[in-house]
């Protein structure tokens, strides 16, 4: 049984962040309930394959884009979590900020929600390379 705070980084990274479909596919199945939800501004998106469909439209719009935490996750009762990041270009300053919610079920996520945090700082560090 995954720890939330692995399921978040899985998730930003190796779903969101993961240009191969293939592999962004296979991370999905191990951490993704095939019933789960995604919730984001601009729709609601049911079920493991949706949700990896969308995850690659996503990641197609910035491809180069890099996903680097800001905080640590916080986690309530081995069931629920959120973890703040920006994305941007590597060697760039952010782009964008978000923050991700998840709520797990038998050790994989059962629901992610994608809150946008409007212009990340300007004085944040450029995304690592």
């Amino acid at each position: 049984m995954a720890e939330i705070a692995t399921l978040l980084e899985r998730n930003l990274q190796q779903i969101f962040g993961e240009g191969d479909d293939a592999l962004r596919l296979k991370v999905a199945e191990e951490i993704l309930l095939e019933d789960a939800v995604f919730v984001e501004p601009h729709g609601v998106y049911h079920g493991r394959d949706e949700i990896v469909r969308i995850a690659g439209v996503i990641r197609a719009m910035h491809p180069t884009f890099r996903y680097t935490t800001i905080a640590d996750a916080e986690v309530l009762h081995d069931q629920a979590g959120r973890v703040r990041w920006v994305a941007g270009e590597p060697g760039q300053p952010p782009a964008y900020a978000g923050t991700d919610f998840i709520v797990a079920r038998d050790g994989k996520i059962a629901a992610i929600y994608l809150f946008f945090d409007g212009a990340p700082d300007p004085t944040s560090p450029p995304i690592p390379a």
